[in-house]
């Protein structure tokens, strides 16, 4: 190595140096967070791209439904199985009256609800479905503590239906899935607890319109914190919902990333963002029915600055409807923290009454009773033994079920498809990008350095030439490969031994690279509000990468990739995302997402196997302790007319 580049190379790769925009930086994380905010400032600046008339927003608005129903697990919507509504007993006082119920909102996936009405009821009423926030109850369900909102509806003349939610309900399901319980193979699944909140709301409304009692053209919903966001969800996917009061329950990429607010928040405030979503676009599918978004003036997890911008975005798509915005939509803000707040209350109560009663007269509360928790269960005892709710996120997303093909033909037609699939739904990143601000230099010399693969992301490379061969293996480094380049492996030093080049791609939040994250998992939880994952960007990096060398060779001309565990894993997309890439080795790779790489939505597609087995005909080596775990990727190969090559680990 030459003098100069030996220097270049030990400065960067020094503990006290990491890059940034544009070369060597101090050794923290202010490089991820500017892309990260960039990123979602960038995502959000596109509300209302290219809209400028109510027929412009009409004409985007049927396929951002279906975008917005895929990314809550929701596309197809599933079937509307027979509800079984079942009332396990009433409570009876002077103006009102509980009915306890509990419906499946899907086979066995278990709803507890309390029904408040009025006590002599005649004709149908309007009704006002209610959800809660993260109050915990235990055994009572999160709806008891709220159960001041249905008795003020009830005893104004409305049917209030107050849902449990997943995780706080007579039943506890999960909602902190991802951190607390080390869930993430739910970004690969594309679950999130949102799905289930918004189809339980969906079901509760098919049960509301069910009853005789209520008038299926006079629905509202409304609830905060959690229920605030619930709100959203549910008005968003089903339009029988005439009037939406969201409190505290929505922000934007602005806040959530850019001024890191996420962590506040558990997994039921957040869809898979796969479409790149300006956040605001979910409460957008709303318009223009009659909206008021309510929040507190010191609202920590919900800022007030995102709430002004949400005010604009909102308003300028309502004006597209009405010379009078403010008639459908407005915004409300009482003094005070993150708290269920008797004004805020009161304030939701007069926008119902304006638009389900016709009725705009100032509203009070008045002394309600308080009934205690244990009398408004659903189920007193025993929970139903036949429940699914504690393992919905396993069950929720229906997953591919398909014969695999048996021959070249049809080995081709599959192939196709889940190759459609994977860049529509996992790997919307272009290969390409334009030309970066240095090319890597990777002639007859060693090399060591930095190399951009997007705007504010540098990754690290380390070259060793090759002996008499035109050939060079790729390999994407793990820790130990990105902090230990004098101790390569056996596996990595094998890939040489004819004179192969090696070109180690360390990619970001790797080695020297590493993110501190001092907010627990704020960078792996925000990628998927940006539609990433922190996996899928540093495939990204290698792609990149790989596709660069490929299109400037010097030395080498030919190149194949490898790499162990999750990452021969991402090896092997990397080779389909670049087909120029000759051949692939993956070196005990995992056998299901569900322990890694997490791409987003991919098992909707494909598992590691069928995956390795889209790279036929071209050769693959897999070296596993496994190989029975593989048996799908050498059916698939079969099929092509190949052979897979697995070797067992020595």
């Amino acid at each position: 190595m030459s003098r100069h580049r030996l220097a270049f190379a030990l400065l960067l790769f020094s503990p006290a140096v990491l890059f940034g925009q544009s070369g060597p930086q101090p050794p923290d994380d202010s490089a991820i967070y500017r892309y990260l905010a960039a990123e979602a400032r960038r995502l959000d600046g596109r509300f209302l791209e290219n809209v400028r008339s109510r027929a412009d927003w009409e004409a985007i608005r049927p396929l951002l439904k279906r975008q917005y129903l895929e990314m809550l697990g929701l596309w197809p919507l599933p079937p509307r199985t027979p509800l079984k509504a079942t009332v396990t007993g009433t409570l009876e006082f002077d103006d009102f009256v509980v009915e306890k119920i509990h419906f499946q909102s899907m086979p066995r996936l278990y709803v507890t609800a309390n029904l408040y009405r009025p006590r002599n009821v005649e004709g149908r009423l309007p009704a006002v479905l209610y959800l809660c926030g993260h109050a915990g109850r235990g055994r009572d369900g999160n709806k008891t503590a709220y159960q001041h909102h249905g008795i003020w509806f009830a005893k104004h003349g409305y049917i209030c239906l107050m849902l449990d939610t997943l995780q706080l309900g007579e039943i506890a399901g999960i909602h902190h899935g991802t951190y607390r319980y080390n869930r993430w193979w739910w970004h690969s699944l594309g679950y999130t607890p949102a799905g289930v909140e918004c189809w339980n709301g969906i079901r509760a409304v098919d049960y509301l319109v069910s009853r005789p009692d209520v008038d299926p053209d006079r629905i509202a919903v409304t609830g905060r914190s959690g229920g605030g966001a619930a709100t959203f969800w549910i008005a968003a996917a089903d339009e029988r919902l005439k009037v939406a009061v969201p409190v505290s329950g929505m922000s934007d990429l602005e806040d959530y990333v850019a001024n890191r607010v996420i962590n506040g928040h558990c997994d039921c405030m957040f869809l898979v963002n796969t479409y790149r979503w300006p956040w605001t676009y979910i409460a957008a599918l709303i318009v223009p029915r009659p909206m008021l978004f309510l929040n507190s003036g010191r609202d920590r997890i919900f800022p007030m600055d995102g709430n002004e911008r949400i005010r604009q975005r909102l308003e300028r798509l309502y004006r597209l409807y009405t010379d009078k915005p403010e008639e459908l939509f407005d915004v409300g803000t009482v003094p005070g923290p993150h708290r269920d707040q008797p004004e805020l209350r009161l304030m939701a109560y007069r926008w119902i009454n304006r638009h389900l009663k016709g009725s705009n007269e100032p509203v009070r509360e008045g002394d309600l009773p308080k009934i205690e928790g244990k009398l408004l269960r659903v189920f007193p005892e025993e929970l139903p033994a036949d429940q699914i709710n504690t393992r919905i996120d396993e069950l929720f997303i229906r997953l591919p079920s398909e014969r695999l093909p048996t021959d070249p033909s049809g080995y081709a037609v599959w192939r196709a498809r889940k190759l459609a699939d994977l860049k529509r739904l996992v790997f919307r990143d272009p290969v390409r990008t334009d030309s970066p601000p240095a090319a890597l230099v990777l002639g007859t010399e060693p090399y060591e350095g930095a190399f951009q693969t997007e705007p504010g992301i540098h990754v690290l490379v380390r070259y060793t030439p090759p002996r008499d061969s035109n050939h060079g293996w790729i390999v994407i480094a793990d820790e130990s490969l990105a902090t230990a380049p004098e101790r390569y492996p056996a596996w990595v030093s094998g890939l040489t031994a004819d004179g192969s080049a090696l070109l180690v791609v360390v990619p970001r939040g790797v080695g020297p690279l590493a993110w501190q994250d001092p907010a627990p998992y704020f960078v792996r939880r925000s990628m998927v509000l940006l539609g990433r994952t922190v996996d899928g960007t540093r495939l990204l990096d290698v792609v990149r990468v790989a596709d660069h060398v490929l299109r400037h060779p010097e030395a080498v001309t030919r190149w194949s990739i490898a790499g162990s565990g999750a990452n021969g894993v991402l090896s092997a997309y990397a080779a389909l995302l670049v087909p120029e890439l000759e051949r692939v080795r993956v070196v005990n790779p995992t056998t299901s997402h569900r322990q890694g790489p997490q791409l987003l939505n991919v098992l909707r597609i494909v598992d590691v196997p069928e995956a390795l087995g889209m790279l036929a005909p071209r050769p693959l080596t897999i070296v596993t302790d496994r190989p029975e775990a593989f048996a799908t990727t050498a059916a698939l190969y079969r099929a092509c007319g190949a052979e897979v090559r697995i070797e067992r680990n020595n």
